[in-house]
């Protein structure tokens, strides 16, 4: 495995566990209640910022995938747009660079 897919590795693994162990935590403090953490992304203008930068962001990164996935013919690779929305771009992302440059 080449030196660039072992950083999207670990960049994929790191962008699941660090946001996730910060999700985990509200969770435990305010109860699985997935409309309150709704609710708590858009307490003020800067977190509603945030979370539609991301949005779009993974809606971005949604569309190159499957339009990537048609030519390549890669079906494997589709596992980074649920790894997108449920966790997140910063596991979704770095995940389908590190499926997109494996070995043919």
């Amino acid at each position: 495995m080449s030196v660039l897919r072992m950083i999207y590795l670990a960049l994929a693994v790191w962008g699941a566990i660090h946001p996730m162990s910060y999700f985990i935590a509200w969770f435990n403090e305010n109860g699985y209640s997935l409309m309150a953490m709704v609710d708590a992304w858009h307490v003020n203008a800067a977190t509603s910022g945030l979370v539609w930068d991301l949005t779009i962001a993974a809606v971005a990164l949604t569309v190159w995938i499957i339009a990537e996935v048609y030519t390549r013919k890669n079906w494997f690779a589709l596992v980074a747009i649920p790894a997108t929305f449920g966790i997140g771009v910063s596991c979704g992302l770095p995940l389908y660079l590190f499926l997109r440059t494996r070995p043919v």
